[in-house]
């Protein structure tokens, strides 16, 4: 079995409100090229396996990954789908090669959420047709619902959730790829509609397009093709009940057996102290504090503190999703996951612009799937 499997080369395209002037086609192949060009490799000959992350519900066509080899550059070779967040799909490529399967890999996801007029219908459609469904409720009143439990055993307050919302509203102003960059003030913040009390519609992230890909080798063939390969240290995944009426609705316990599967396997036995930075799941505002508490990087009991000293903040302690997340980069459906590995990797190489780090060494990527499930992905990287 392979031991060490290394990111080389990363590409993306769009990460806008809408795109009118690129097909879906279009956008996978621009951010393809960028990442072939980036980990010097020509698909044709050197990838052997690709993956692509898509749910068919939302793309609209059936057996999605038969419309993606085309501008992948991976006519006749091996392909598949995986239904989950991109963070699933780089973890099936890492395996793949940790396997044997193949010694290079790429991995696809992306978002063409403009083209869909009621994103919250097909939400709808994925909860239990029979137990919740009929109560035609909007789906981020379970957010709503999960907010307020969290808040009251956190003995945090909406005001805290705002702060989330400031900070990568204005972590998103130093990224070229964040559309929803803002310098907002807290009252506005709080100002705006509810959606599903406690939670806000500044609350949460808002739907954009972009495309993804990133190619992953093994580590005879990764020091070959790059100086700079960011090598995974840990996976993990995990999924929790799929029906409402049996969660656990102010933890996230999904999302700690993902992390401890990944500290277990990165020998990562104090993670507060290891990581130097963390982007982690904000497709509203306070996942980011509750994922924080499950990834075991702070205890709920010192949130309200740590919000009001900034520890977040990238001038901080821990900074946390440095990209602007998904409240500042758009939510990007099952692409979300592969944006904040973007940023990781870029901090790692020391190529982040504005928004670097000094010398950071190790980060932790963690994803959700999103409303109404309970699936999540933990992956963690290291410089060389």
């Amino acid at each position: 079995m392979e031991r060490e499997v290394a990111i080389v080369g990363v590409g993306w395209e769009g990460f806008q409100p809408t795109t009118p002037h690129y097909s879906y086609k279009e956008l996978i192949y621009q951010a393809a090229q960028k990442a072939y060009h980036n980990a010097n490799v020509d698909p044709r000959k050197d990838i052997q396996s690709f993956v692509t992350v898509a749910e068919d519900f939302i793309e609209g066509t059936s057996i999605f990954d038969e419309y993606t080899p085309d501008q992948l550059g991976a006519v006749l070779k091996p392909m598949h789908t995986i239904t989950g967040d991109g963070l699933h799909g780089l973890i099936t490529a890492y395996l793949m090669i940790r396997s044997g399967i193949c010694k290079i890999a790429a991995v696809e996801a992306h978002s063409k959420a403009s083209n869909i007029k009621t994103l919250s219908q097909i939400t709808h459609y994925a909860l239990d047709p029979m137990l919740n469904r009929p109560f035609e409720f909007h789906p981020d009143f379970i957010a709503g619902l999960e907010m307020a439990r969290f808040l009251h055993e956190a003995h945090i307050t909406p005001e805290d959730c705002a702060l989330v919302v400031q900070k990568n509203r204005r972590n998103a102003l130093e990224n070229p790829s964040a559309p929803y960059g803002f310098d907002y003030r807290l009252e506005e913040i709080q100002d705006c509609q509810p959606v599903a009390y406690p939670l806000l519609e500044s609350h949460i992230a808002q739907p954009a397009d972009g495309a993804i890909v990133v190619v992953l080798a093994s580590r005879e063939i990764a020091e070959s093709l790059t100086v700079e390969p960011i090598w995974i240290l840990g996976v993990g995944w995990c999924n929790d009940m799929y029906n409402l009426e049996y969660r656990d609705w102010g933890h996230l316990p999904y999302v700690t057996k993902a992390a401890q599967m990944a500290y277990h396997q990165a020998q990562i036995q104090t993670p507060s102290k290891k990581i130097d930075f963390a982007e982690v799941d904000d497709l509203y505002a306070y996942r980011e504090l509750m994922s924080l508490v499950a990834l075991g990087l702070i205890s709920k009991h010192e949130l309200p503190d740590a919000l009001k000293m900034g520890k977040f903040h990238s001038t901080g302690q821990l900074p946390i999703n440095l990209s602007g997340g998904s409240l500042g980069m758009g939510n990007l459906l099952e692409a979300n996951g592969l944006a904040k590995l973007v940023e990781a990797v870029l901090q790692l190489r020391g190529q982040a612009g504005k928004r670097q780090l000094s010398f950071p060494h190790i980060g932790l990527v963690q994803s959700w799937r999103g409303i109404p499930t309970s699936s999540a992905a933990v992956v963690i990287l290291a410089s060389s």
